[in-house]
């Protein structure tokens, strides 16, 4: 492998790692508490990663990121699910938005993105806690919020990247 190979590498590596972090950070550290989770910002910065990392290294950052989030912020019971579908958002986001930081196909990845989440968390708090239509109340409306709320943070984020 040629030097320029390596650090092109490490260079992605540094990125999922920061990418990671912030995704972590944003999300324990600036939430608002609901009755089974929180709203938080992190779901932004896992776009923000789709659209600039390549695949694995976007799905690696979501995933470690957001599962991290929930074990400090005490939310230990959401650790494989969070893993799970943030991996998927990252994934999602990145296949259906295409490649421009801000275009249509990315206001559909934010669509598509806004109902993974809500049939994600909808899904694991009924494992985690049972009846199914209770928890349509509980966790859809928050979740609708959430998706909503990093879609508008993440076009945001993206013009003052794309500058």
């Amino acid at each position: 492998m040629k030097q320029s190979e390596k650090n092109a590498k490490l260079l992605r590596i540094v990125r999922t790692g920061l990418m990671a972090a912030m995704i972590c950070l944003l999300t324990a550290l600036l939430h608002i508490p609901t009755p089974n989770g929180y709203i938080h910002c992190g779901d932004a910065v896992i776009y923000l990663a789709a659209a600039t990392l390549p695949l694995p290294y976007a799905v690696a950052a979501a995933a470690v990121g957001g599962a991290m989030a929930d074990f400090l912020s005490g939310y230990a019971a959401y650790i494989l699910p969070t893993f799970l579908i943030k991996g998927i958002l990252a994934a999602a986001f990145q296949k259906v938005g295409g490649e421009e930081l801000v275009s249509r196909r990315k206001v559909m990845a934010c669509v598509v993105c806004c109902l993974i989440t809500i049939v994600g968390y909808w899904a694991a708090a009924v494992v985690l806690y049972g009846n199914p239509t209770a928890q349509v109340l509980e966790t859809v409306p928050a979740n609708l919020m959430q998706g909503v709320g990093s879609a508008l943070l993440y076009f945001g984020i993206a013009r003052v990247v794309k500058k």
